[in-house]
């Protein structure tokens, strides 16, 4: 019988390296929705381990949002001024007409999306990070409960 320490389940000393936990951060930083699968592509090491090295040495976890900000593409940018402009020939055109159909908004675009299952829609976030998501969630929730409407 021996008496010194064997080799321990888990995550081997080689793996969890700073050098990998980097790789591993910056991969997470550039696509917040990388699934283990993905992740574990890029350095060629399991998902286990990957797991494993997100959880305990990143210290981060997955957060699933359904109602999250949005930025505008280019696109959507476009669409917008064309429609200003149009609204601007039709308000020249026939001013009272105009003002009594017009309904008018603030600018906060809040993307709303339903995944089939919840698991569609996870971002990594680390532990520290405020709840930012739940808390937008619960203002709009109150915001609709207030006024019937965004």
């Amino acid at each position: 019988m021996s008496t010194e320490v064997g080799e321990r389940s888990g995550c081997p000393k080689e793996v969890a390296t700073d050098e990998n936990n980097l790789k591993i951060y910056k991969i997470i930083l550039n696509g917040r929705k990388f699934k283990l699968d993905e992740i574990a592509d890029t350095p060629k090491i399991s998902t286990e381990h990957i797991y494993h090295v997100i959880h305990e040495y990143l210290g981060m976890r997955q957060l699933c949002a359904k109602w999250f900000p949005r930025e505008l593409t280019f696109d959507q940018k476009q669409q917008r001024v064309d429609d200003s402009e149009q609204c601007l020939k039709m308000f020249k055109r026939n001013k009272p007409e105009f003002l009594g159909r017009y309904v008018t908004m603030d600018e906060t675009l809040l993307h709303h999306f339903t995944p089939k299952f919840n698991r569609q829609s996870p971002e990594w976030t680390s532990h520290d990070e405020p709840d930012y998501y739940m808390a937008l969630l619960n203002r709009l929730k109150d915001e609709i409960a207030e006024n019937g409407r965004i």
